[in-house]
């Protein structure tokens, strides 16, 4: 069980220590696991982590553009994201019994869809703060914005915990923020096409991403396909804060109830 990494060359910038993919081969049911937009697997190796002790298979991958410079970043798009995560679950539909896709906030997004377009190879769904929608009046202007300024302020690194950082950009590039909302439709749109279960939790007090993703997955998804848990003492970035642990069981116990665990 180990990180890995994508390395770099003469033409690609250097991949920010600790944003590595990380990958481990355990039992027959495989887990994929997504980071957020303009974050890195280093907010999802601990998750990984977790469930690779368990025993098993897990690969948290680096998707295109994150992990080193947001310039770089907002030369992708939100179909170079999905395809990185559909090669990975390729790999571990040909290794596995059983896949399990999540992922936090755009990670979670992408685990959707994965579970739209892929309905026959996704066992069950795991996401942290997805985000499908906004109310935010400002990203009405992010379309056109986008061709007068590359990138915005900051909006990772919200997270309660003190001392904790989720090694993200600090800058939003917004030719890649307007790709990510391109997809919220189309995610909304194909819900009712997820077959497996979905495990969703929900910080109450997040700064990133408002509720309207909650109420949307609710009314999207087939009677009895969601199960909705409430993080109490998180912001938006979970998987590293104070909830972290009850995260770790909880999607831990709801893997093993729809997969039969890691042995399968």
């Amino acid at each position: 069980m180990s990180p890995t990494s994508s390395g770099s060359s003469a033409s690609q910038p250097s991949v920010v220590p600790g944003a590595e993919p990380f990958t481990s081969d355990g039992g027959p049911v495989g887990v994929l696991l997504s980071h957020g937009f303009t974050g890195s697997p280093y907010s999802m190796v601990p998750w990984g982590r977790d469930l690779a002790d368990r025993g098993y298979t897990v690969r948290v991958p680096r998707l295109p553009g994150h992990g080193t410079t947001w310039q770089q970043m907002n030369r992708t798009t939100w179909s170079d994201w999905y395809g990185a995560l559909e090669t990975e679950l390729d790999i571990l539909r040909d290794t596995c019994e059983r896949v399990v896709v999540g992922g936090l906030s755009m990670g979670g997004c992408l685990a959707l869809r994965l579970a739209e377009q892929r309905p026959h190879d996704v066992d069950a769904v795991v996401v942290v703060n997805p985000a499908i929608a906004s109310r935010d009046p400002r990203l009405k202007a992010v379309p056109l914005l986008k061709w007068v300024v590359p990138s915005l302020d900051a909006i990772g690194g919200d997270i309660k915990k003190p001392g904790i950082e989720e090694n993200a950009y600090d800058r939003t590039p917004l030719r890649a923020l307007h790709s990510m909302m391109q997809l919220w439709g189309d995610v909304r749109a194909d819900l009712g096409r997820i077959k497996a279960p979905v495990l969703f939790f929900r910080s109450t007090d997040d700064h990133v991403v408002d509720d309207s993703t909650l109420s949307l997955v609710r009314e999207g998804l087939r009677p009895g396909l969601g199960e909705f848990v409430t993080l109490e003492n998180s912001y938006h970035v979970a998987t590293l804060d104070h909830d972290a642990p009850q995260i770790f069981e909880r999607s831990a116990a709801f893997i093993a109830s729809h997969t039969g665990g890691a042995d399968g």
